[in-house]
């Protein structure tokens, strides 16, 4: 199959999200972060992540599933942490308030820690965690996910693709920036493989309905789910879905949000709102030993210089080719 490509003026492609979400009554400023976001996923390559999820807002927003206007509200707040209802709002929305509040924290207690409940599909977790390496802060972010993962030896899937996200500042613009799922790839990454006509997908990827490994898109896609990064118990599953459900103590068990089986599926289910958790910390790394910018750049050169088996170089996450 032939996929023909154009290339977008970013303006434009800012223009044509922002205005699709104003006309379905999106607040002109929650639609600007929204298409921030999602931009900035294609950007760095996350296509999965990116305008390919626009129909999706579009689609809960017009079904009445997220709300169009409001801001969220902190319920509780003491010391260096913060409880946040995200009143149903875009998450992207939701996300940004509860980073720049985490970011708040840390700049007065040394640790900021800011859970939600009620909050959306809030894009790349590194688009907040990179929010505080630009402040030059030590940035987390975390969220929980409608349950389409399996765990080890599970014939139903119960979690969700729960990613991780860590970035710390070194020198300049340069950064250590880690955005991960808790699965081998997330569930976006297998619908792009099929919208390029293709249905055979890599070793681990996925499951069929019965929580066996399939190597079908189609399959997985269907009625299936992800596998757990790792895979099957015996090549260390188990590390993937502890991850995973320690995401899902961060975000959805601590902020009183839906977890685990409780998530609706986002594509498939209108009944009710996706009441997602989501987690941020943030660290200040002047709390600690001195210098801790300068230190962080020594480690990445000294990795990205370690000899090599090839031509190919050591990456450092947050580093695109």
């Amino acid at each position: 199959m032939n996929l023909s490509r154009e290339v977008v003026d970013y303006d434009k492609m800012v223009e044509f999200v922002v205005n699709s979400l104003i006309s379905v009554g999106v607040a002109e400023d929650h639609a600007k972060v929204t298409a921030e976001l999602l931009i900035e996923a294609d950007l760095k390559g996350h296509y999965s992540h990116g305008v390919a999820r626009l129909p999706f807002y579009i689609h809960d927003i017009t079904n009445s599933l997220t709300e169009k206007h409001g801001l969220p509200s902190i319920l509780k707040h003491k010391g260096g942490t913060a409880w946040v209802d995200g009143n149903n709002l875009l998450g992207a929305v939701v996300g940004k308030f509860c980073m720049e509040k985490a970011i708040e924290l840390a700049q007065i207690h040394g640790l900021g820690m800011v859970t939600v409940k009620h909050s959306n599909h809030f894009g790349i977790c590194s688009y907040y965690s990179e929010m505080a390496s630009a402040a030059g802060l030590i940035g987390m972010a975390f969220t929980n996910t409608s349950p389409c993962a399996f765990h080890c030896n599970a014939s139903e899937r119960a979690i969700g693709s729960n990613p991780i996200s860590f970035a710390a500042p070194a020198k300049g613009s340069d950064k250590f920036s880690l955005d991960m799922a808790t699965t081998t790839v997330a569930y976006g990454k297998i619908e792009v493989v099929q919208r390029k006509g293709i249905d055979v997908i890599p070793h681990s990827w996925g499951a069929n309905e019965n929580g066996q490994e399939s190597k079908s898109a189609t399959e997985v896609l269907d009625k299936g789910g992800l596998m757990p990064l790792g895979g099957k118990m015996e090549t260390g599953g188990y590390k993937g879905t502890g991850l995973a459900m320690m995401v899902e103590i961060l975000c959805g068990v601590i902020s009183g949000a839906s977890f685990g089986k409780n998530i609706r599926q986002w594509q498939n289910d209108v009944t009710g709102s996706a009441d997602l958790g989501q987690c941020f910390l943030v660290i200040d790394p002047e709390c600690f030993a001195p210098c801790f910018s300068d230190r962080l750049q020594e480690y990445i050169n000294e990795t990205r210089n370690l000899e090599t088996m090839s031509d190919t170089p050591i990456m450092v996450a947050g580093k695109f080719l």
